[in-house]
Order: C-alpha cells, then structure tokens, then sequence
C-alpha cells in the first residue's frame, strides 16, 4: 500500500466511527466515478475516431479556419 494512502488509513481509522463511515463512503463513491469515466471513454473511442477522421477531412478539403478566428472579438 502506498504509504500516504496508509498514513491517511491511519489518521481516518482515528475518527468516530460515524466519520469513518462517512470517508468510505467518499472513497468508494470517488473510485466508482473513476470507473465510470474509464468505461465510458473506453466505450467512446470509436466515436471519438469517427470525429477525429472528420474533421481531418475537413481540413484537408479547406473546410476549416484557424482557431484565433473563431475566437476572434469584435469591438462594436
């Protein structure tokens, strides 16, 4: 285990027991959030590809135009 993973088991095993159920709680919450991301992007790569593949074409038929001019703000 990575020793400040360890160092913040130690602190969190001091609290209530209340409290302690309360950072679990976040914990787990927070990992299966992670987890979801990763399962979501994974499952979004081929629709990112298709996008990517896109836009390339675009591009390369002049289709598109620099970012700056996008962004660009008028003074009226």
């Amino acid at each position: 285990m990575a020793t400040l993973l360890e160092q913040a088991f130690t602190k969190a095993s001091q609290l209530p027991i209340e409290q302690q159920n309360v950072v679990a709680t976040l914990l787990l919450r927070e990992m299966e959030s992670e987890e979801g991301w990763t399962e979501l992007f994974a499952k979004s790569q081929d629709a990112l590809s298709e996008l990517a593949d896109e836009a390339l074409a675009e591009f390369e038929r002049g289709e598109t135009k620099p970012l700056e001019e996008s962004l660009e703000i008028t003074n009226d």
